[in-house]
């Protein structure tokens, strides 16, 4: 339970620290393999497959997100010709407008790795661990992974203001577009299960 708690909260402190997109999403997932471990550690094996089901959808759709935005960014690389990283969160800026379904998907699968309450997969899954650790009377470790659920709020945030929101950074992300159906579609039905798949596992009283 403590190792898993530990992990959860150092990959989490290392995913503070990254610029690239899917590095912060990498550490991200490093973090919350550490939560279902620590599920594991305190007797609460249900919860632990629970998040190991809607981690899977939300995170899904933030790989498949981030993707997207690369891909954009990359046809703004392209057209401008400037020599920038597509995958640099510094590079981009202001894509909220330019790629709107990539937007509202990202920040739905942002919301549910942050456990947004009462709304998404993510804090019901997110719910049931940390009740596991109090009403097993892991204090430490329930601090410890409370601890990591506040930093994962607080990368993701990051991860979503410096892409999507305030002015674009570089030209390459002045010129970012929308990417076709193929890629946004997808992204859609999987912000529907980040929302939905924690409905499984609201009690019944």
């Amino acid at each position: 339970a403590f190792i898993g708690a530990f992990t959860a909260l150092f990959a989490a402190t290392i995913a503070l620290a990254q610029n690239d997109i899917k590095r912060v999403l990498a550490y991200s997932t490093i973090s919350q393999l550490g939560y279902m471990i620590a599920a594991l550690g305190v007797g609460a094996n249900v919860a632990a497959v629970f998040h190991l089901v809607t981690h899977a959808f939300f995170k899904a759709l933030l790989f498949l997100g981030s993707g997207s935005v690369i891909h954009g960014m990359e046809h703004g690389v392209l057209h401008t010709k400037e020599h920038v990283d597509p995958q640099d969160m510094f590079n981009m800026g202001g894509l909220k407008d330019k790629m709107p379904v990539t937007f509202w998907t990202f920040l739905i699968g942002g919301l549910a790795l942050s456990g947004f309450p009462l709304v998404t997969a993510g804090f019901w899954s997110k719910d049931e661990i940390l009740s596991g650790a109090f009403g097993g009377g892991e204090f430490v470790v329930f601090a410890t992974l409370a601890l990591a659920a506040l930093l994962t709020a607080f990368y993701t945030a990051r991860q979503i203001t410096l892409t999507f929101l305030g002015q674009p950074r570089t030209q390459a992300a002045a010129h970012a577009h929308e990417n076709k159906p193929v890629m946004t579609v997808p992204l859609i039905v999987l912000a529907v299960f980040a929302v939905g798949a924690g409905w499984t596992g609201i009690p019944e009283k």
